[in-house]
């Protein structure tokens, strides 16, 4: 029999103390230890403590705790042909875009009205929307201010490389141990083709020159991140007929010199965005495009398969964005940090967390040990805490997992327009999504129309909602056990 569910979903919804530390004394452990979740097995002990809390460098993670992001960085050292930095677009959820620039000062102040209001924050970076590194002194002055308010908070950055090795020390001392570089190329041939300019020693450089500058300085600041012993994630941009192949060689260079995580990501190249890419018709890859090439760099350098390409300002878990609810003119002109949300927040997720692993361990080596070649892609519903608790109609994406022989992956997500509005669904807008389901065998979710249902099952997309609140990966068996002729682990809700 399973242990009673935890609603993480009333817990952050709670706005008194009282409330919230009535949903820990429920029955989860106060100790960090009971149910802690199992380190996967290729990590060790000293890097699953950096990561283990950190939703973009643990898939796990991700379903329990949140990221911030502060726009303090504007200026940037480098053109990409993919990228405009946008301001005020609050309807863009991509890199570089933002609705309000901020100074350090601004910044702390927001930090803390989130981190007293969300209570899964457990990550503060700086992602431009210029390069946080080449805007050095306001990203220093913000990690300063912050590490000093809210010690345990993890600090990150995210950077194009070009004046990284500049300040590797720096990162160190501040124990800034979570870099991110945008790696798109080892070839400057091919580096060619993606910036037209970088801005460096006091100069501008264009075409290869620019190219081999930028290559030499990203591979001398990954390889001093990993002799001072940074965790660093490499993103890199398929463009689809200029890096996509050679995104292969770029997941060995960057492997070789110790990067912990390599993200492929789609290129967006929507014209009403205003890159180069976008206006010149270069096309971004389709799903299965992205699956196939990310598939082919398994066995390289660990693959991140759950990235959300983050606006500049996001705020909350991947795959939601509630910076709209901490602008400034909504956050108090003094705030003061109070710990005790975040703390018991940490309390309760422990619980919940642990069971999550075991009923996941169980499920997956079900699958392991079935002998099946079998293979299904799932489509998941889901706002979190590795559960299918997910209405169709409010999804804005699905997160795809993988089952086969080798167990239950998360191999990606889809993002897709909200179906139901107003309690209305839109007949164009579940034509888009089922577009964005290509290739999906089932999708689950908590609930579902008839009406979607039968549209989706037309297509070619079981559906069911039969699992509903249940654990993710023990759904999944389930469903991998009926499609195979195996027999099913029991429901988790």
């Amino acid at each position: 029999m399973s242990s009673p569910m935890i609603s993480l979903k009333s817990l952050t919804s709670t706005t008194t103390m009282n409330q919230l530390l009535a949903t820990a004394k429920s029955g989860a452990c106060a100790s960090s230890s009971c149910g802690s979740p199992a380190k996967p097995d290729d990590v060790d002990p000293a890097t699953w403590e950096k990561i283990k809390d950190h939703p973009c460098y643990s898939e796990e993670a991700h379903h329990y705790f949140a990221r911030m992001h502060v726009a303090v960085a504007p200026a940037c050292n480098i053109q990409c042909n993919y990228c405009n930095r946008k301001y005020d677009c609050a309807n863009e959820s991509r890199p570089g875009v933002v609705s309000e620039r901020l100074t350090p000062d601004q910044a702390l102040r927001k930090v803390i009205a989130v981190a007293n209001e969300v209570p899964q924050l457990s990550v503060l970076g700086i992602a431009g929307p210029g390069d946080a590194c080449y805007d050095w002194k306001k990203t220093k002055a913000t990690f300063e201010r912050v590490a000093s308010e809210i010690p345990d908070i993890k600090l990150c950055l995210s950077t194009n490389g070009l004046a990284l090795p500049d300040h590797v020390d720096e990162l160190a001392d501040m124990n800034v141990d979570h870099v991110t570089i945008t790696i798109n190329m080892v070839d400057p041939e091919i580096g060619a083709k993606i910036y037209p300019w970088i801005f460096h020693d006091h100069r501008r450089f264009t075409g290869l020159e620019a190219a081999k500058i930028l290559h030499e300085r990203q591979m001398l600041g990954l390889e001093m991140l990993t002799a001072r012993g940074i965790l660093t994630k490499i993103n890199s941009v398929m463009i689809p007929g200029v890096n996509d192949d050679h995104l292969i060689e770029v997941n060995k260079w960057v492997k070789e010199r110790g990067a912990f995580l390599h993200n492929v990501m789609p290129l967006i190249s929507d014209p009403e965005h205003g890159t180069h890419y976008g206006l010149t018709g270069q096309r971004g890859p389709r799903a299965v495009e992205l699956k196939t090439l990310q598939d082919r760099l398994d066995g390289g350098a660990r693959l991140m398969r759950h990235c959300r390409q983050c606006r500049a300002d996001a705020v909350g878990l991947l795959g939601e964005d509630r910076g709209r609810e901490f602008t400034l003119d909504r956050i108090p002109g003094e705030v003061s940090y109070d710990a005790s949300k975040r703390e018991t927040y940490r309390e309760v997720v422990a619980r919940e967390r642990g069971d999550h692993v075991a009923a996941k361990s169980e499920a997956i080596g079900m699958v392991k040990t079935a002998g099946s070649s079998g293979l299904l892609l799932v489509a998941v519903a889901t706002k979190g805490g590795g559960r299918i608790n997910e209405h169709f109609g409010h999804a804005k994406e699905f997160q795809v997992y993988e089952a086969s022989a080798i167990g239950i992956n998360l191999v990606g997500h889809r993002k897709v327009e909200q179906y139901c509005r107003g309690g209305w669904g839109e007949e164009s807008t579940l034509d888009e999504v089922i577009a964005a389901l290509e290739g999906i065998d089932i999708l689950l979710c908590a609930k579902i129309g008839d009406c979607p249902k039968d549209q989706l099952t037309k297509a070619g997309v079981r559906v069911t909602d039969d699992y509903g609140y249940d654990y993710i990966e023990t759904a999944i068996s389930a469903l991998y056990a009926a499609e195979f002729g195996l027999e099913p682990l029991a429901a988790t809700a």
